[in-house]
């Protein structure tokens, strides 16, 4: 059994074709069972994001499996394989396990441990998991990069502070009110970061979220892609700030749009009720002289991506003690990946013990026909445990075995010495899929 993994990300692909290999948008349930009637993966995961497609598979032979996994893509998503081909990487075994632990950790992100990738990583195993695409290899494999996920961010700042402008925002925001719940946010203008701003404040439970601009028809379109929020004319514009705590500014003006005289007829009812301006667009929508008002908070867009470069400077001090948490756990999924090497010479070895020890109570039947059913049933649980004794150590001892030339030599010589059957002869112990359709012949 090998690991493979065939994907495109960011770092190989243009965003155009990446748009066409979106299995999320064409459903990645669909893609799972595609692939398993495929018959060249005994298992199978896909993680479709943004930034990536990948498929995660455990299979007999990486080589021809790496082939099929390509045209499958290909197949899938309608786009020809030599278009695919230039921008396809491809891992197998113990470096798809670090890859996909540097995934989850936040290492591999186009934004440096940025914290969405955990969560999109486990939806793509339930994914597989509710399609009975994804058996005992992979299944250890992804739960192992939920932990390296949680400890990196438990054990090291990788994740810690905002390293993008909207980002920085919320995170100001929240120095200054705390709990950002029941705030409410007005956005000027319907420019691109103005809105993912929005958004992200919005993501904070904010009370509500309103847009103003200059075309009504533009904040209610703006609103619509928020979601939940609500927009009002420009002449409005004073009496929604007056009823504000956040004030986003996005708009084109050549000339503030905020004075530093607008904003003081603008607190004047207010109460000394604090009032946070992120001023994004360039040129400035706020007069510099408004953040000297008391109770004012004006930030601009230089302001957010200063607090962006030091967090990304902080983050990238992390990296090191992040790829050590990689390493560590890259190595005991290692130990267990070359163990699993042994299983079918062990279960052969348990088979032939427990068959011997029912033989031979067969055998004795005879005399043990005049025992109580209860001293009956203590004969066979005696007999039980010493098989079990016996075979504890010779077990943990295989299970141990690194090289894996070793365990070939350990497990020919424990196949000749006691007779064991040859692994063809047995069930296959590490199908997972019970309804998979039957894998095709080459």
């Amino acid at each position: 059994m090998q690991l493979l993994l065939v994907g495109i990300s960011y770092r190989t692909a243009p965003v155009e074709l990446r748009e066409r290999l979106d299995f999320q948008a064409r459903g990645v349930a669909d893609a799972l069972r595609a692939l398993a009637l495929r018959g060249s993966a005994r298992e199978a995961v896909v993680v479709s994001t943004c930034n990536r497609a990948e498929l995660y598979v455990a299979c007999d032979e990486a080589a021809a499996t790496r082939q099929d996994l390509v045209h499958f893509v290909s197949d899938f998503n309608g786009v020809a394989p030599d278009e695919i081909a230039p921008h396809v990487y491809d891992v197998i075994d113990l470096d798809v396990a670090r890859h996909l632990f540097r995934v989850a950790a936040g290492l591999d992100s186009l934004v440096m441990g940025e914290p969405q990738i955990l969560g999109q990583v486990k939806e793509a195993h339930t994914s597989a998991t509710e399609a009975r695409t994804a058996g005992p290899v992979l299944n250890r494999l992804f739960h192992t990069s939920f932990a390296v996920g949680k400890r990196v961010r438990t054990e090291t700042g990788l994740g810690s502070g905002a390293v993008s402008v909207s980002y920085a925002a919320v995170a100001l925001a929240r120095k200054i009110f705390g709990d950002l719940s029941g705030r409410n946010v007005v956005v000027i203008g319907a420019g691109e970061m103005g809105t993912l701003t929005a958004v992200h404040m919005k993501s904070q439970a904010v009370r509500h979220v309103t847009i103003v601009s200059r075309t009504m028809a533009h904040a209610a379109r703006t609103a619509e892609a928020i979601g939940g929020a609500s927009a009002a004319p420009w002449e409005e514009l004073d009496a929604v700030l007056g009823a504000t705590d956040i004030v986003i500014t996005a708009t084109g003006a050549a000339a503030p749009i905020l004075t530093r005289a607008h904003i003081e007829a603008v607190m004047r009812p207010r109460r000394n009720r604090p009032l946070f301006i992120i001023d994004i667009a360039m040129p400035r929508d706020v007069e510099a002289a408004a953040g000297e008002i008391e109770q004012v908070f004006l930030y601009n867009i230089d302001d957010l991506q200063a607090t962006v470069r030091e967090n990304l400077a902080r983050r990238a001090s992390e990296v090191a003690g992040a790829e050590t948490i990689v390493n560590e756990e890259v190595g005991k999924f290692g130990a267990w990946f070359r163990s699993r090497a042994a299983i079918p010479t062990i279960v052969a070895l348990r088979e032939r013990f427990e068959a011997i020890r029912r033989a031979e109570l067969e055998r004795l039947d005879f005399k043990l026909s005049s025992l109580q059913p209860e001293a009956r049933a203590r004969v066979d649980e005696i007999t039980h445990l010493l098989i079990e004794k016996l075979l504890l150590t010779p077990t943990e001892q295989l299970k141990s075995l690194s090289d894996a030339d070793t365990v070939g030599a350990y497990a020919e010589a424990l196949t000749r010495l006691f007779g064991l059957a040859e692994p063809e002869e047995r069930p296959n112990v590490e199908s997972f899929a019970r309804n998979r359709p039957p894998r095709r012949r080459a």
